[in-house]
């Protein structure tokens, strides 16, 4: 596997910008080294993690390969690990917060009620 870390250039807390670091063969070996890099669970995101500018040198002399955020998306999806975030018409889909519930994917109660109404147009 070769995990990938695209340039520091997207901006986040504190002032800091961010790269993303994601693998292009298992989760399970991305999950490894972010650990070794120090990097806290809660920075994965469906397909990689934000990883702040202060890391990115470790993240290579710990063996990230640095590549540009276009080719880290590319080998992402060749690999099958890209995961998409939810589109605003995920609803319309059966597609609802990451399941499929009972009923056709969308949820009981209230917020079922309204996407049903958007969904059929009443």
């Amino acid at each position: 596997m070769t995990v990938l870390i695209d340039p520091p250039a997207w901006p986040g807390p504190r002032g800091l910008l961010f790269s993303h670091l994601a693998g292009d063969a298992s989760l399970e070996e991305l999950h490894a080294f972010a650990r070794e890099l120090g990097v806290p669970p809660r920075a994965f995101e469906r397909d990689h993690y934000d990883v702040p500018e202060t890391l990115y040198d470790r993240a290579v002399r710990l063996g990230a390969t640095p590549v540009s955020s276009r080719e880290l998306v590319a080998r992402l999806v060749a690999s099958g690990l890209r995961r998409r975030k939810r589109g605003r018409f995920a609803a319309e889909r059966g597609e609802f917060a990451g399941h499929v519930a009972p009923g056709g994917g969308l949820p009981a109660g209230p917020a079922r009620r309204g996407a049903e109404q958007r969904v059929g147009g009443e």
